[in-house]
């Protein structure tokens, strides 16, 4: 592990690296009396079986007479106190595009949310995590306009580029040119943009830029952050020749930012966001104790659809038998759904072309959109933009078979070594909002629809509709799942190739005092199954005992046991 003078000297060079490690001293020094550090065991990452976390933006819920964050604390706290640990509010900064991901300014809470009281007193109840938009800002942000005016302080805030410069090279995640035009006190300049003409990427060669993002970064730790999300951490560095993801220096960033947390808020966990291959994604690890706590498993949500769509969880097994192990250093946010699509990329060299083509054309039949990226050999599928029930669940079965299919894609996550990431419009069952797409033209939108509370409150409680079906069916998940230490973030797993259409793994607790089989049928045939001592790497006692209420059939012998599982059914059995 390298030292935080190591890092810097690395990063900027020798000759400034004294002068910046002093100002991060200072940083330090300053939050340290603000931030409250609870008492936790050094070495170790503050989690277990009960941590799940609600994505959800901070106006997602809605009531007249309240500021969005004050209903959804009402919501949250009403609906989810004991279906929860923590909630994830996405960007809730002052902005002006992106639904939050063009940031104005850091420091503030968008008026139309609400206020930093509401953001406390929603961390009463919940623990919260929070975006740090650190690759680009907006446009109309004071720093860029001090940038275009000439103001010496943020001259070198952003990537000026000469437009004749060959940027080939440079992985592109839009169908949108990365140059884009401004007039200046200089003129024209070119400006890099990596997402759109409104999001100007910041320059991190510039240690005033890594300083001011450090100085947000605490303080968020400060207002309460206990998981802080690097967004789009990939694209950080900026080298004119390499594709300009995952620089070397990219990771020294990260490493530094841990290296400051484990002396000013070792509570605090840092999670970086890579929607790329999974190789790529867990690279952010670095030696397991040194970058990441945390990586996203951007490969799980289009390979649990893969799996679904055509009734098979080979490709889905494949990968997750591959999966490195974690452990009390660092582990997985697993999730299927959030406030983006469901990234393409991550199932290449998974799915085969024509397997991706059959998921893009099943997206589509039920109402979703495709977005694209470009490459030096054209435009090709980068996200699929729907609604994770919709995507998930067949148009023509009866809603009771609906929410079940649904809900066994949901426990491929929740069984899963590593912390659940659930997205708000899944744990209540929400649909499509092709009104939204309509709306703005924004394919995205499409899972972002904003909920008035009393009417959810009312579709809620009506007794076995859809949304009904899957909130239930979500909170006995839950309720299993943070009661059983086998769930432990970092408790081991094994996973089992048993038959084509189940998705299968074993859980067992580190101090060894239980072991819960999971098994979720992706299909809608009833399936007699044996596990024994060819398909099972655990020994199987003669008794288990049942998790989940179903129709399952398990009869239990010593190192031999016969299963039954319904259509979509999910089985989770103790012993």
């Amino acid at each position: 592990m390298k030292t935080k003078k190591e890092l810097i000297e690395f990063i900027y060079g020798s000759d400034i690296a004294p002068s910046i490690e002093k100002r991060i001293d200072q940083l330090q020094e300053q939050w340290s009396e603000l931030i409250n550090v609870p008492k936790i065991p050094r070495g170790k990452l503050p989690l277990t079986s009960d941590d799940v976390v609600m994505i959800s933006y901070g106006d997602s819920i809605r009531k007249e007479g309240m500021s969005p964050l004050q209903a959804l604390k009402e919501f949250a706290d009403l609906w989810l106190k004991d279906m929860l640990s923590g909630i994830h509010i996405l960007p809730f900064s002052p902005y002006t595009s992106d639904d939050g991901f063009s940031v104005v300014d850091y420091r503030q809470i968008n008026p139309d949310l609400g206020s930093w009281d509401d953001i406390e007193d929603l961390g009463e109840k919940f623990n919260l995590m929070f975006d740090l938009v650190l690759n680009h800002c907006s446009a109309s942000s004071d720093w860029f306009k001090g940038f275009m005016a000439g103001d010496k302080k943020y001259k070198n805030y952003f990537h000026s580029v000469d437009p004749s410069t060959d940027l080939s090279s440079v992985f592109r995640p839009r169908a949108l040119p990365l140059l884009s035009e401004f007039e200046t006190h200089k003129g024209t300049e070119y400006i890099w943009t990596t997402f759109s003409p409104d999001q100007v990427d910041l320059d991190f060669s510039n240690p005033d830029v890594l300083l001011e993002f450090l100085d947000i970064f605490l303080l968020y730790a400060a207002k309460g952050a206990q998981i802080i999300r690097l967004d789009a951490i990939g694209f950080l560095w900026k080298e004119i020749g390499t594709s300009c993801m995952h620089h070397p220096k990219t990771h020294a960033v990260v490493q530094l930012y841990r290296a400051v947390l484990n002396e000013v808020a070792p509570h605090v966990i840092l999670l970086t966001e890579t929607n790329v291959p999974h190789k790529e994604n867990i690279s952010y690890f670095g030696d397991g104790r040194d970058e990441a706590h945390m990586v996203y498993q951007f490969t799980l949500p289009p390979l649990t659809l893969d799996a679904f769509a055509r009734e098979s969880a080979v490709h889905l097994t494949d990968w997750a038998s591959s999966l490195p192990d974690v452990n009390s250093d660092h582990t997985y946010f697993n999730f299927m759904s959030s406030h983006d699509g469901i990234g393409v990329l991550p199932a290449r060299g998974y799915l085969s072309d024509d397997e991706l083509d059959n998921l893009i054309s099943v997206v589509k039949s039920r109402g979703g959109k495709v977005s694209y990226k470009a490459t030096p050999d054209g435009e090709i599928p980068y996200e699929l933009n729907i609604n994770y029930r919709d995507a998930v669940n067949h148009p023509d079965l009866p809603v009771d078979l609906k929410a079940m299919q649904f809900l066994s894609s949901q426990a491929v996550m929740l069984c899963m070594a590593g912390v659940p990431g659930i997205y708000v419009h899944s744990i209540l069952g929400s649909g499509n909002w092709t009104k939204g797409v309509e709306e703005s033209g924004i394919n995205r939108r499409i899972n972002r629809e904003k909920l008035d509370s009393l009417t959810l409150v009312r579709e809620l409680e009506e007794e076995d509709s859809l949304r009904n079906l899957i909130y239930r069916g979500y909170k006995d998940l839950l309720k299993i799942r943070r009661s059983h230490k086998a769930f432990d973030p970092s408790s081991p797993q094994s996973v089992l190739k048993l038959d084509p259409e189940v998705f299968a793994l074993i859980r067992t607790a580190y101090d060894g005092s239980e072991s819960i089989l999971c098994l979720q049928n992706t299909s809608r045939r009833r399936l007699h199954m044996t596990l024994d001592g060819r398909n099972c790497p655990v020994a199987l006692p003669a008794e288990c005992s049942s998790l989940t209420d179903g129709g399952s059939v398990i009869e239990a012998s010593e190192g031999r046991w016969g299963i039954i599982l319904e259509p979509y059914e999910v089985c989770w059995a103790a012993f």
